[in-house]
């Protein structure tokens, strides 16, 4: 067998993020910014410190932190036999959001990320940034106060980047605080 070293993925680090604004953690691959935004949500546990949402720790409260963040990952798939609309209310539901407010929060999504065409479309047959549109509305389908967006812009060509761009801006131009990790220098800038 060979021969493991500890590695430390995330050491002291520390910061704070208000109602309105954009914190980016900012790193090559590897450099443990997944691996914070995980812990952040209570994922996967640290093995110090606390990490804090809306007052809730979340190695002692996740659900309570789970429902305050929307969380959009470039990893997060889409489930293939649904179709969009029905995704998309099937999370709602599991947020507890009543079925007036869902459809209208998917009316207002489908709007503002352009995807009202595919609505009654499976999953399945989307392309990579069709699907991207599709998570950036799940994570905010239950309007959560506080967003993660684990390199969100992963795989997208330009146009698609835009989408993300348009959306970060809405984003916070709702009042909420966003997490974005990238390891592009120029993103940090431009959402930052």
């Amino acid at each position: 067998l060979p021969d493991y070293q500890e590695l430390w993925a995330v050491k002291e680090v520390s910061f704070s993020v208000r109602d309105g604004e954009i914190y980016g953690l900012l790193g090559p691959n590897g450099a443990g910014k997944t691996t914070t935004l995980r812990m952040i949500l209570g994922l996967l546990p640290s093995t110090s410190g606390y990490a804090t949402i809306d007052g809730f720790r979340s190695s002692e409260q996740p659900d309570e932190v789970k429902r305050r963040v929307g969380l959009v990952s470039a990893n997060a798939g889409v489930s293939a036999w649904l179709t969009v609309e029905e995704m998309l209310l099937y999370f709602a539901d599991l947020y507890d959001v009543p079925t007036a407010k869902a459809k209208e929060q998917l009316a207002t999504l489908s709007e503002l990320l352009d995807f009202r065409a595919i609505l009654n479309r499976r999953c399945a047959t989307l392309s990579t940034g069709q699907k991207q549109r599709v998570n950036l509305a799940r994570s905010l389908i239950h309007d959560p106060p506080i967003m993660l967006l684990d390199e969100p812009t992963l795989g997208l060509d330009v146009l698609a980047s835009q989408i993300v761009a348009e959306y970060i801006a809405h984003v916070r131009s709702l009042g909420k605080a966003v997490i974005i990790s990238t390891h592009h220098l120029d993103e940090a800038e431009r959402y930052c």
